[in-house]
């Protein structure tokens, strides 16, 4: 009877153990670009000495070098560099930047401190002008308000030049070009034929009703799927879309099986697909 219990122990810890040990599944980035856009900072409606010094520090920066040395550091094997924020306080020069921290590598934290192209611009900006830097993180859907109602004097988060956020900001001259992409499991074939947008939107349409995607909140990837007046995007009738508060979220839940694909700009793909990877 001793060696029936041994035996059945064994025989669970091996099952365990295997299944302990099981590969977590791969995903893989698209590389075609479903939209090009251009990434800008924003000022409240209306503050033009703030812009004009914004837009001032990014034609030197561009000039000098100095912002091919912050890209080098997330885009070309460089070392990131920490930007701590300051406490708000009214009784000093500070500049208050609005962000939304999930967006790596634009903006991003780890140990407590804020990195990424946007807050290591932002920290440089700040020292321009002989102002603190206040960074306050808070859900991107809330960014563009945060800076429109005064509460906060830059939104610096991989911000998309949009009519409707212009109604409520001024933006900066563009300092990026971005694109969306979509992110699947490796062994996925779906989009293996194509080789333009054309086909992948072919091959969107084409796809089951019902398919789930999963996108950031009230970003360009989400309202390209369900539609935008505004940009001129359609949308797709057959997809159902959930929102995630950020991008490695929505990612989990594909490798977890819960939705199909996941779209999102294409530095932040890279970035996670090689996290999710290992």
């Amino acid at each position: 009877m001793k060696k029936i219990i041994c035996a059945i122990l064994l025989v669970a810890t091996l099952l365990s153990f295997c299944s302990c040990g099981q590969a977590q599944k791969k995903v893989k980035v698209i590389d075609i670009a479903l939209t090009v856009e251009d990434y800008a900072f924003a000022v409240k409606k209306g503050n033009a000495e703030l812009l004009g010094q914004l837009n001032d520090f990014l034609a030197e920066i561009q000039k000098n070098g100095e912002f091919k040395k912050v890209l080098d550091k997330y885009f070309a094997g460089g070392t990131p560099e920490a930007v701590t924020s300051a406490t708000k306080d009214e009784s000093k020069k500070q500049i208050v930047v609005a962000t939304n921290a999930a967006f790596k590598p634009f903006e991003y934290t780890e140990g407590g401190k804020f990195y990424g192209v946007d807050m290591e611009i932002m920290s440089m900006f700040a020292k321009s002008i002989d102002a603190e830097l206040v960074i306050d993180d808070m859900q991107f859907e809330s960014v563009c308000t945060a800076v429109g109602n005064g509460n906060c004097d830059i939104a610096a988060s991989g911000l998309t030049i949009k009519p409707d956020r212009e109604e409520i900001l001024d933006f900066s001259t563009s300092y990026y070009n971005a694109a969306q992409k979509i992110i699947c499991l490796e062994d996925d074939t779906t989009f293996a034929e194509c080789k333009t947008v054309e086909d992948m939107e072919a091959a969107l349409k084409a796809l089951p009703e019902g398919t789930k995607f999963g996108a950031q909140a009230g970003t360009t990837g989400y309202l390209y799927i369900t539609g935008d007046e505004d940009w001129g995007f359609e949308g797709y009738k057959n997809i159902s879309i959930a929102a995630y508060d950020n991008g490695s979220m929505a990612v989990q839940d594909l490798i977890n099986g819960n939705i199909k694909y996941v779209i999102i700009d294409d530095a932040p793909a890279s970035n996670i697909v090689k996290s999710f990877n290992g």
